[in-house]
């Protein structure tokens, strides 16, 4: 597979793009297990079109740029997980093929091949859950037009005003997936260090990256709701922590082979420094602060999952070129390619089809949206979920702001101070939910605390389940 793309010619494209498709067609057209994940974008999604804001009347973390496409999406489609999944083959062709066009356009390996796209697009298949629109995804897009921009700047003697660029883009990428903003300090430090930028460029650098985070400010300032902003976005990233995985096995089996990969290609820069010019190796060194930045990151995910480490993919893609073309025997790197190229495809089909009997690696368990705990009567009705599982959604529309538990709690866990029960009652006064789902035991001390929600509703058959009379 390496000698075939290692020719440059534009037909190659298509090669590529009918591989991809090759991979993804088997698993778009099988019956997909929802993840929590994607029930949450969906929720947000549906419940923006029906006039509702983002942090005000709907409490979630998400970025916003991601729950605007998460609306649009369900604008066109409705709740449709399938849309998720073509919009984020959508997404993966763009990287792979601006990734591939970058690299080999500014030259920055020895030789141009069609090998960069080859391996992103290998690299985007960690897990099933890949496959999905995620905000990492989303952002990861605007990183790579960032590094773009950065390396035009590298290959001129002094940088020029397009610095703004790279700013704008990674603020757009925060926009997206908020942890992305760590990397305006690989975009800073890249261009102290490797490029001649003035105090005045770096300052433009700066206002690019504040700029499109400012007019989000601006815009939930003029609609009475930045305290809502900062608390539910600003202030949740250090604190906000979803849907727990447990599975660590199978998130360092989807790691494990490209990140070895990744090393084994750093670490081949060493014997062969002399065949690389000076712009290629300055290239070397931001891609490694690249990767030193994604893993910061990993302090703010709200959950650990796959899909959480796709901006791992641009310099583990870049470095694992290295480690092929610096094998001296062509059979050896092929045959080494073919393996990993293998195994990870095996793992990525293990996760949805359970091609090893038995074997619960890669199947990624505690993400997927479990069996409705309600009575199945209990369907297209507006209820709230007080507690971490949000499975009895998929059938039923969600009532009230309180979406999302960890920010929740800001109100439903403090019943003893008495502005988080009026908030409480105001919500449920608005938006009043025909049933009530206590999975954290709160409801009774809330009907303690306004009794006049406890003439509301009664208990049902079901524990912890409470029905508007």
């Amino acid at each position: 597979m390496l000698r075939f793309f290692r020719s440059y010619y534009p037909y190659q494209y298509v090669s590529l793009l009918g591989l991809l498709l090759l991979i993804r067609l088997p698993l778009l057209l099988h019956p997909f297990p929802m993840l929590i994940p994607e029930l949450n974008w969906m929720l947000i999604g549906e419940q923006i079109s029906e006039g509702n804001l983002l942090y005000r009347d709907i409490w979630d973390s998400i970025s916003p740029l991601s729950a605007v496409v998460y609306w649009g999406l369900h604008s066109l489609f409705g709740r449709s997980t399938l849309s998720l999944h073509i919009a984020a083959t959508v997404v993966s062709v763009f990287q792979i093929v601006y990734f591939n066009y970058l690299t080999n356009n500014r030259d920055v390996y020895s030789d141009r091949t069609f090998w960069p796209g080859l391996i992103y697009m290998l690299f985007l298949h960690l897990s099933f859950d890949c496959l999905t629109l995620s905000p990492v995804l989303m952002s990861t897009s605007f990183l790579l037009l960032a590094f773009g921009t950065l390396i035009k700047q590298m290959e001129r003697r002094g940088a020029t005003d397009e610095v703004f660029e790279v700013g704008f883009y990674i603020g757009i990428a925060a926009l997206f997936y908020l942890p992305s903003a760590l990397f305006v300090i690989w975009a800073t430090l890249s261009l102290l260090f490797y490029t001649g930028t003035s105090f005045r460029q770096h300052s433009l650098t700066l206002f690019g990256f504040l700029f499109p985070i400012a007019a989000t400010v601006l815009f939930y300032y003029l609609n009475n709701s930045l305290d809502d902003f900062n608390r539910n976005l600003l202030s949740s990233v250090f604190r906000v922590r979803q849907y727990s995985l447990s599975d660590f096995q199978s998130l360092f089996a989807s790691l494990f082979i490209p990140l070895g990969l990744g090393v084994l290609g750093f670490l081949s820069l060493f014997r062969s420094t002399s065949r690389y010019v000076n712009f290629q190796q300055r290239v070397q060194q931001i891609m490694m602060l690249w990767f030193v930045i994604a893993v910061l990151t990993i302090a703010l995910v709200p959950f650990l999952a796959p899909m959480s480490f796709l901006s791992f993919v641009p310099p583990m893609a870049y470095f694992t070129l290295y480690y092929f073309e610096n094998l001296r025997k062509a059979w050896l790197a092929e045959l080494g390619f073919s393996v990993a190229f293998g195994l990870i495809l095996l793992l990525f089909y293990q996760g949805l089809l359970g091609l090893i009997p038995g074997a619960e690696l890669g199947r990624l368990t505690s993400l997927q949206v479990r069996a409705s705990p309600l009575p199945d009567a209990i369907r297209d009705r507006h209820i709230l979920i007080i507690g971490e599982d949000l499975s009895a959604y998929r059938q039923n529309r969600p009532a009230t702001p309180y979406l999302n538990w960890d920010l929740a709690k800001y109100d439903l866990k403090n019943l003893d101070n008495y502005e988080s029960v009026i908030n409480v009652f105001d919500h449920f006064r608005k938006d009043p939910p025909d049933y009530i789902i206590d999975r954290e035991n709160v409801v009774d001390k809330l009907f303690q605390r306004a009794p006049a929600l406890g003439t509301w509703y009664e208990k049902t058959a079901t524990a912890g389940v409470y029905k508007r009379k």
